[in-house]
């Protein structure tokens, strides 16, 4: 059997200041899985997802596909965990799409044809085949998502990382880019509070909150728990009706 994409045993961080972002995190996520991490503002999600390519480090351990995150490894495990953050502008900075979505994997080493390929690749699956020769700056805000997850995906990751990725899009664009979510063959690890976009693209949820996992299941048993999304802070649209 493949080693999970994902594996955290016992990770713990304090910040200098002193304050415990992380008490003994458990998570394993297999291969191929999409798992929503929810919780409150503060419950140490954006400190979990810091740990997976080695920007902080704890005590604990990570692992990515089977390799440990260390030192050694940083390359490689940054090649394999693909962030794509709240704010696309943070991963556009290229005049052309093409040479954005170009530049991760340029800088792993590929080159010519095979650069090439990469990148028509990575557009085409996020439908934005027809825009490499564009600037980022004109296109809409939906569209420059797709492009900010493209220029991750031309890397190849083992997991896709997702920091709130409904934020700020209007309904038509927040179902386009949940479209091109639900077609990737890839692991992912959505970091979202909104929980009907949890609930349509990941099967399994885990609610963080105060460092540690406060529950694991299936999205719908747990939105559908009133006393526990109240107990983390958690709440349902108004008038959103589970089905």
């Amino acid at each position: 059997m493949s080693a999970p994409s994902l594996r955290l045993r016992d990770l713990a961080f304090a910040y200098p200041d002193g304050h415990q972002a992380l008490h003994g995190v458990d998570l394993t996520v297999a291969a191929g899985e999409r798992v929503a991490l929810l919780g409150p503002n503060g419950a140490g999600k954006t400190t979990l997802v810091l740990h997976l390519n080695g920007i902080l480090t704890g005590e604990g351990s990570v692992e990515i596909g089977g390799l440990p995150v260390a030192r050694e490894h940083l390359q490689e495990i940054r090649r394999r965990v693909g962030i794509v953050f709240q704010d696309p502008d943070d991963q556009l900075f290229m005049p052309t799409v093409g040479e954005d979505v170009a530049f991760g994997p340029a800088n792993f080493g590929l080159r010519g044809a095979e650069l090439r390929e990469r990148v028509r690749r990575a557009l085409h699956a996020v439908g934005m085949a027809d825009h490499a020769d564009r600037s980022p700056l004109h296109l809409s805000g939906g569209q420059r998502r797709r492009v900010a997850l493209a220029t991750v995906l031309a890397c190849d990751p083992e997991i896709l990382v997702l920091d709130e990725p409904s934020s700020n899009l209007d309904p038509v664009a927040r179902r386009e880019l949940a479209e091109v979510l639900l077609g990737l063959d890839v692991t992912m690890l959505m970091v979202t509070h909104d929980l009907p976009y949890a609930l349509q693209l990941c099967p399994r949820s885990v609610v963080l909150d105060g460092g540690v996992v406060a529950a694991d299941g299936p999205t719908r048993e747990l939105l559908a728990d009133d006393e526990l999304l109240a107990r983390h802070r958690l709440e349902l649209p108004f008038g959103f009706v589970l089905a």
